[in-house]
């Protein structure tokens, strides 16, 4: 009697891509859970030129994960541009995952069968717990991600359980699968049709804010981006940049302002890119009142990079010409977090009126 065909491992179609600069100790701490539960993806190490060993570590200890190696240090955004053209065809989606993140038992399944079941989903994110080795501090949101990725009117970007620095503790209030705003690029998983056909990150952003802008690319061109609550990943966070660290500030000023360029409603942009530069002004203003002028400057040359390539972002805003109102998008809250948060003590995701969520 013929035997049976090999049943395909469930994960078989997803490539998991792991961004490396440096990272030998991270790999060595992480990569065995990765291995141990991505029930049969295959897992990738794209490495953006390190100068330490943690290639040679790959190769000798965990045999398994394929290398790709970039011509240099690409940042987090070309370095996945150009490793992902390398991933062959026979992968249906891209997972984008950070080195100091600890997987868990069924991360990956949950999420690729939401992406099966419905075709117009281009990302996804899970649920993204801090890491640590103290379990109460295990229970907490982490600031990049948390339960899913929101937008104010401005642009302004926060998560279910975790509102500016003001992280929740997970009690199981945000387990719901559901649409959002933008997913985290700490662990992305991306329909790789989707990713090809806006030609993934944008280039001139480096690093930081890149999935935001990526998102909002997708919604624009009528996909959707969702959470899975039924997935959990912890993340150390701040591992290649710290936040106090100006060139963050600077990235995050500069990023910021050009996504909100590139993918607002014209009808919108006209007063949300003013409010946007006299908000970061106000707050540039304050860091330099409290004596922390290396970020004061890394908002001005922020503001003054963005202006001198202003060329290049008007050409990449025409480049997209369907631009989404943002009643139009979900994982919107219509109103000013900035106002709810400093104005009004709204510190919880759920202080936020529902009747202004989208």
């Amino acid at each position: 009697m013929a035997s049976s065909p090999p049943v395909a491992a469930p994960c078989a179609d997803v490539a998991v891509v792991i961004l490396n600069w440096n990272g030998r100790a991270f790999l060595r701490q992480f990569l065995p859970s990765v291995l141990a539960f991505s029930d049969g993806a295959t897992v990738f190490l794209a490495d953006n030129a390190s100068t330490d060993d943690s290639v040679a570590v790959v190769e000798q200890e965990f045999p398994a994960v394929q290398i790709i190696r970039n011509a240099g240090n690409l940042g987090f955004c070309e370095g996945y541009n150009q490793a992902l053209t390398q991933v062959g065809p026979e992968f249906r989606y891209y997972v984008l995952l950070n080195s100091d993140v600890e997987v868990t038992a069924g991360w990956l399944r949950p999420q690729r069968e939401l992406l099966e079941d419905n075709p117009r989903i281009a990302a996804c994110q899970p649920k993204i717990r801090q890491y640590s080795t103290v379990a109460t501090e295990r229970q907490q949101f982490e600031y990049a991600g948390a339960g899913g990725g929101y937008l104010d009117q401005l642009g302004y970007p926060f998560c279910r359980g975790r509102l500016f620095d003001t992280l929740e503790t997970d009690t199981g209030q945000y387990e719901d699968p559901r649409p959002v705003a933008w997913a985290t690029g700490a662990c992305l998983l991306v329909r790789a049709e989707a990713w090809r056909a806006l030609g993934g990150f944008e280039p001139a952003f480096f690093a930081h804010m890149e999935e935001i802008d990526l998102c909002w690319r997708f919604q624009n061109a009528g996909w959707q981006v969702w959470y899975h609550g039924g997935s959990t990943v912890f993340h150390v966070g701040g591992g290649t940049l710290h936040k106090s660290n100006p060139r963050k500030t600077y990235l995050n000023f500069h990023n910021g302002l050009a996504l909100v360029y590139k993918n607002t409603h014209s009808a919108e942009l006209v007063w949300v890119l003013p409010a946007r530069l006299l908000l970061d002004w106000v707050a540039a203003v304050r860091l330099f009142l409290q004596n922390h002028r290396a970020d004061y400057w890394a908002i001005v040359r922020a503001h003054a990079d963005f202006f001198f390539r202003r060329s290049y972002w008007r050409q990449r805003r025409r480049e997209q010409p369907t631009k989404l109102r943002s009643t139009e998008r979900a994982g919107i809250y219509e109103g000013s977090l900035v106002w709810a948060y400093f104005g009004r003590g709204q510190r919880k995701f759920t202080d936020l009126p529902a009747d202004k969520l989208t």
